[in-house]
């Protein structure tokens, strides 16, 4: 090839390429801009189903400050019902916005691939062809050119190219890398999508369990006060009698409490298991715990119960490991703690919270701060939804077995401690 061909070649090779990478540019912007406008459009629906989702929450917080009557069990449940469905409805619409965000990197990375396939494969030639011309003796070279002058002027255009097509190959080298910072984005999204499927599940059963305790409601009590209160009273003594099997039990343990185990009082070790936490008892002797010594045998409240309606989801207050899950009403139905989650810490601390309607984990699982583990209902003894959410020390409580004398003939499977292992959460929690 003569050697104005050749840098004819590289000059239309180096502008195809900067002329395609600006192709690959402009696609990029229109993606970020199909992207945007779904954005847009979805986000309005969004932001209506935040807004009412936060009105429920609202009645719902209302509600359950009310006397526990037959009328408010029935309307917190119906309220929480329209709750979870929008939170339903809203985790749909994020999973379809973020569907389309993934399908939309998916596309750009594949178009992508090509272009800087065939560029690379362009360059790749280029430079091949100029190592063949640098390669020719100067003799040659002089002898093919009119003049010493044309000469230098086509060596200093062909050094110029190698700088464009240098250029260019880091040009390049920046684009794969955001290639794979795009592939890097698309697969979070996509794990985030996972975990939204999964927590859409979960609220799904949640719902489903929901309704069941509604539709169970209304048959037991024939939609009448009086039946209603009788059930609770019925709740009641099975709880009393409950205790008196758990402090007979745990006057037995020597459960050692090591107090230099333990974090200090007023450290913020731990985090709310709830969103926008209210606390309705609170730890020790409180009036209702007082008003009740046939339930609390005199010892108090040994944790502290937060306002949270049927479907609320629950956090882990704290990383650790799942010592174990059960359900008490499996042994003796509205005694004690129904379906419940017990967390040992690496602070010394363990962790347990009760009358869930959903358990997320299982023994043995590692959970992180802040990971919803499961969702809250009236299971066992509650008088009304809230979460039971008890600490421990450690070195003085346990996962074990014992009998029940209030359902004689069954086992009880729970944690248990020494009663110097209760600890106050307010100790350990940030201040409301």
């Amino acid at each position: 090839m003569h050697r104005s061909s050749a840098l004819f070649a590289v000059s239309l090779v180096v502008g195809v390429l900067l002329v395609g990478m600006g192709a690959a540019g402009q696609l990029r912007a229109q993606s970020v801009d199909d992207l945007q406008q779904q954005i847009v459009q979805s986000t309005s629906q969004i932001d209506d189903l935040k807004k009412e989702i936060a009105q429920l929450q609202t009645q719902l917080n209302a509600t359950g400050k009310q006397k526990q009557t037959l009328q408010s069990a029935i309307t917190g449940l119906d309220l929480n019902i329209k709750k979870i469905t929008k939170t339903i409805a809203l985790t749909n619409a994020q999973i379809a916005q973020k569907d389309g965000q993934i399908s939309r990197l998916s596309g750009s990375i594949a178009t992508t691939s090509i272009k800087i396939g065939t560029a690379q494969t362009e360059v790749g030639n280029t430079l091949a062809q100029l190592d063949i011309h640098d390669q020719e003796p100067v003799s040659l070279l002089l002898l093919s050119e009119p003049s010493l002058s044309s000469f230098f002027d086509e060596a200093a255009s062909l050094e110029s190219l190698r700088v464009d097509l240098q250029s260019t190959v880091h040009q390049l080298s920046d684009l794969k890398q955001t290639l794979q910072d795009s592939k890097t984005v698309a697969q979070q999204k996509r794990q985030d999508l996972a975990n939204l499927q999964a927590s859409l599940a979960q609220q799904k059963q949640s719902l489903a369990i929901a309704r069941q305790t509604q539709s169970d409601l209304l048959i037991q009590t024939k939609n009448t006060e009086a039946t209603y209160q009788k059930i609770l009273a019925q709740k009641k003594a099975q709880e009393a009698k409950f205790e008196q099997d758990l402090l007979s039990y745990e006057s037995q343990l020597n459960l050692k409490v090591s107090k230099g185990s333990l974090p200090p009082s007023g450290s913020v070790v731990l985090a709310w298991p709830v969103d926008d936490p209210y606390i309705t008892q609170y730890f020790g002797n409180t009036p209702f715990a007082t008003a009740n010594p046939q339930v609390y045998n005199g010892k108090g409240h040994n944790a502290i119960d937060l306002r949270a309606s049927p479907g609320t989801p629950i956090k882990a207050a704290r990383g650790g490991v799942v010592l174990g899950t059960g359900n008490t009403d499996l042994t003796c139905p509205g005694a004690s703690y129904g379906k419940w989650i017990f967390i040992k810490h690496d602070d010394g601390l363990s962790t347990i919270y009760a009358h869930l309607s959903v358990i997320g984990v299982s023994k043995g699982d590692s959970v992180t701060v802040g990971q919803v583990i499961g969702y809250s209902d009236t299971t066992g003894y509650a008088t009304g939804p809230h979460l039971h959410f008890g600490v421990y020390a450690s070195t003085g409580s346990e996962v074990a077995s014992f009998a029940s004398k209030g359902c004689p003939g069954k086992t009880y499977t729970m944690p248990v401690a020494d009663i110097s292992a209760y600890l106050n959460p307010l100790s350990y929690l940030p201040p409301l």
